[in-house]
């Protein structure tokens, strides 16, 4: 096949998709009324067109290898070199001179001059209106036309209104992509008696990528004369075996395929604008003549003016009906909020709001599908039809709608819905479980008018085996079948938004207080007594931890060492309770860290027998504070309360998936049955029922409590691999021998007695001096004016937190320790540069184990 250029000029254009795909620069023609000459760096000529005798008076043979200084006058180079200058100083792509005496003989030209590689070409149009006009004055008053229309279609009709009149072109088109590459003539301007192009649309073969990307760089092309003479490029490489790169040539020459495909359409000239938007391709000016017609260089310099101008204006009026979207979206968001925030569900409101919803997208059906239930109006399917279309939607990305006009295309049972469905957007109104609001669009018999049968665009013609023009342009109709109307930009946006409002307002206001309002009376009341007993319980704790230490302890530095291993227990207890991982939890891990708080390592005294039973979140945080109850009761009134007693734990999952606990009490002091009920009791015998769903049973017998307790199989799962793991609490004591500390160690802690208690334990280890400081900036005017070794700093000093501090050290180099009492300490500290952690309350062992390693890292 014969090289050829690519490029399409106007539309309608012809389906290059199987050309040979090559470079642009492999053409090397000119049309006869522009004058080529490509140069090196130092103006040496490398290439001419045949017709700069003509035009330049120039012998092309002869000429290359000249200077161009040997060719032209002196002034004229002069003036040429202060416009390379001038235009590599401003970063322009294309110089231009317009009714420049290029000889000095009085003929005028317009000259481009742009860099090509590592060449300059220089094209020269002689200029054949020798009238005095300002084509620049025309495009102001042109584009205010413009501005002055108050949507896409309408400015886009102007527009081509006002090119007409700038180019003279018989007729201008606005044509617009669609997504999937092909176009249409969305405005036009025509002479009276030609055919109407208006609405025709064009494949997306018609412009292959590659003439898209020369669109983007090279905005104007025009072809005078599609039977005009074309000049060949003179030598047609240089020295070094490459062809010019004609890409941004003004007077290159199109394919011979194209240009047989406007004389087939009766096109004698034609002339393309491109149409820019973000940097893309949005569309062209498209302009035909029946005859020859030449627009010379200045007067398209003002239609590319026009077209940037266009572009801005398309732009803004785009984003105006972005925002006028917005605002409606907003509007019907507030609407929305008044009608639901009386209560009830969607599908309770779904008739009060269903005439809001048809105001969003217009479709033929709506429908709502939330917790199980649906609801529909319209042309929509029904609920058992619905049900495994759901499934499939569950099938998509979460987090954002769903959208298509072919719904068998995505999903083949839509076939059975198909009478009444063919497109839907799903707005998923939930996470979990996934509810929906549907809006259907029927099939319709979608008339689409093509500029000749896209089917069939390759047949032997005149240029040999290869891709011809289309020989006929009458309107040709694809019926399209199984396909809805498309859904527009702005419809898919007015949808996400609907999604969003939904979701975090709408379903807030309705789901959640509805669930809130049901059980606020009760768990009210719960959570404020529950509050106070727990901070009062944590106080008598303690208290009785510390008293109970003292058994069997001789020295003051081994009662420290049990207080303080039994004070971390009951720390670790607490983070289980608070954490959140959203994950099955190990039951038996919470039973061990609870009750071993309490056995100064007299691991007999609990015995946990039976299965190893893993409980759902919502059910662990609740068996926490169960479990904390009962054994605090125990440490008080029963088995745990002296050193005779035990505790056995029986865990159990029967075939039904439920989970049996059964706690005994035995060997501890006689019980009786309380003369009143305390909250303790309360928590254990209604917290489960509440909260679960499930039953509590408990008996005061002589010899020792007792519980039954079961759990519904919704929030059991068995791990038959669980490892029954040795809790912290009884975990050996480090005993290894830290590193001595040395130097001047910050403090930083708003709570004096926490500081005081750290500096004890720091100055014991080996510190020449601690710095004690409450504030960021009390810690930062230390570090200013002291040489610190290593530092420990707390995370939440109540309004601040220590992260300055912790970046400031980082960025000297100094170790430093950081200090929470937060159990969630990955999600606390991830803008914290990376070091220890510590977790309150630190013991004598904790902390200086946590500077070691902190020491450790900046070795």
């Amino acid at each position: 096949m014969k090289k050829h250029d690519t490029h399409t000029d106007t539309m309608p254009s012809v389906d290059l998709t199987n050309c040979d795909r090559e470079p642009i620069h492999l053409l090397g023609n000119v049309q006869a009324y522009g004058c080529l000459i490509s140069t090196s760096a130092d103006l040496m000529v490398n290439h001419l067109s045949a017709n700069c005798a003509a035009l330049l008076g120039l012998e092309p043979e002869g000429a290359v290898g000249q200077r161009l200084a040997d060719l032209l006058p002196s002034q004229t180079v002069h003036d040429l070199r202060t416009k390379l200058q001038i235009s590599s100083s401003g970063g322009a792509a294309i110089s231009r001179l317009f009714g420049y005496d290029v000889q000095g003989d009085g003929t005028l030209f317009d000259v481009s001059i742009h860099a090509s590689g590592q060449s300059y070409i220089f094209e020269f149009e002689k200029k054949v209106d020798g009238e005095d006009r300002d084509d620049l004055a025309l495009v102001q008053p042109l584009i205010a036309r413009v501005n002055n229309r108050d949507n896409v279609l309408s400015a886009a009709q102007e527009a081509a209104t006002a090119l007409q009149m700038m180019s003279g072109f018989d007729r201008v088109m606005v044509y617009r992509f669609a997504a999937d590459g092909s176009g249409e003539v969305i405005a036009e301007r025509h002479a009276a008696g030609m055919e109407p192009f208006l609405g025709l649309r064009y494949p997306a073969s018609d412009i292959p990528k590659q003439a898209r990307e020369l669109y983007k760089r090279s905005t104007l092309r025009l072809i005078a004369d599609v039977d005009g003479d074309v000049s060949p490029i003179v030598p047609e490489k240089n020295p070094h075996g490459e062809p010019l790169d004609l890409s941004l040539a003004v007077t290159r020459a199109v394919s011979p395929i194209h240009l047989e495909y406007l004389r087939n359409m009766g096109v004698a000239a034609s002339m393309s604008v491109s149409i820019l938007k973000d940097g893309e391709l949005w569309g062209l000016f498209a302009c035909h003549h029946r005859s020859a017609r030449y627009v010379d260089y200045e007067r398209r310099t003002a239609i590319e003016l026009f077209a940037q101008l266009f572009s801005y204006e398309l732009e803004r009026k785009l984003e105006a009906s972005i925002r006028d979207e917005e605002r409606d979206a907003r509007a019907l968001h507030d609407r929305l909020m008044v009608r639901l925030s009386a209560g009830g569900d969607l599908i309770d409101s779904f008739e009060i709001i269903a005439d809001e919803l048809s105001q969003i997208v217009a479709s033929d059906g709506v429908a709502v599908f939330s917790e199980g239930r649906y609801t529909a109006r319209g042309a929509a399917p029904t609920a058992e039809e619905f049900k495994p279309l759901a499934r499939f939607l569950n099938t998509a990305p979460t987090g954002t709608i769903f959208a298509t006009n072919s719904l068998i295309e995505n999903y083949p049972d839509a076939e059975v819905i198909g009478d009444r469905v063919a497109g839907l957007i799903a707005v998923p109104i939930s996470r979990t479980p996934r509810d929906y609001i549907v809006f259907f669009r029927h099939e319709i018999a979608r008339s689409v008018r093509w500029a000749g049968n896209p089917e069939k665009p390759v047949e032997v013609g005149p240029n040999g085996v290869r891709l011809t023009p289309r020989k006929s342009f009458e309107a040709w109709t694809e019926v399209v079948r199984h396909t809805s109307a498309p859904w527009s930009e702005s419809e898919l946006r007015a949808a996400e938004a609907l999604r969003i409002s939904l979701i975090e307002i709408v379903l807030k206001l309705t789901d959640e207080a509805s669930a809130d309002r049901k059980a606020a009376a009760e768990k009210q009341e719960l959570l404020i007594a529950e509050l106070n007993h727990r901070v009062r319980n944590i106080l008598n704790l303690i208290q009785g931890l510390v008293s109970q230490s003292k058994t069997g302890t001789t020295t003051v530095e081994a009662y420290t060492k049990v207080l303080d291993g039994r004070i971390q227990s009951l720390a670790r207890a607490h983070d289980q309770l608070t954490r959140q991982e959203w994950a099955p939890t190990a039951l038996r891990k919470l039973i061990e860290v609870e009750v071993n708080a309490f056995l100064n390592g007299q691991k007999e005294r609990l015995v946990i027998s039976g299965d190893a039973p893993m409980l759902a979140p919502e059910a662990f945080s609740t068996m926490a504070l169960v479990v904390h109850e009962l054994v605090t009761n125990s440490a008080k009134y029963g088995a745990l309360a002296d050193h005779s007693g035990h505790v056995s734990i029986d865990l159990s999952i029967p075939d039904d998936g439920a989970l049996l606990i059964k706690w005994r009490e035995q060997g501890g002091p006689p019980v009786q049955a309380p003369t009143r009920r305390g909250f303790g009791s309360t928590i254990i015998e209604r917290t489960v029922p509440f909260e679960l769903n499930g039953t509590v049973e408990t008996r005061f017998k002589l010899t020792g409590f007792e519980a039954d307790i079961m759990i519904p199989s919704k929030f059991v799962s068995k791990d038959s691999h669980e490892a029954i793991e040795r809790s912290d609490a009884d975990a050996p004591v480090d005993t290894k021998n830290y590193t001595n500390l040395s130097g001047t160690v910050l403090v930083l802690e708003d709570n004096m007695v926490i500081a005081l208690d750290a500096s004890d334990i720091i100055t014991e280890h080996g510190a020449t001096a601690v710095k004690l400081a409450s504030s960021v900036d009390d810690a930062l005017e230390i570090i200013a004016n002291e040489e610190i070794s290593v530092a420990v700093l707390d995370v939440n000093l109540g309004s601040q937190t220590s992260l300055p501090v912790a970046q400031k050290l980082d960025a000297m180099k100094i170790p430093f320790v950081l200090a929470t009492g937060y159990g969630d300490v990955e999600n606390i500290l991830t803008e914290y540069p990376k070091a220890p952690v510590v977790q309150k309350p630190f013991t004598s062992e904790s902390l200086p184990r946590e500077i070691d390693k902190a020491l450790a890292m900046v070795k």
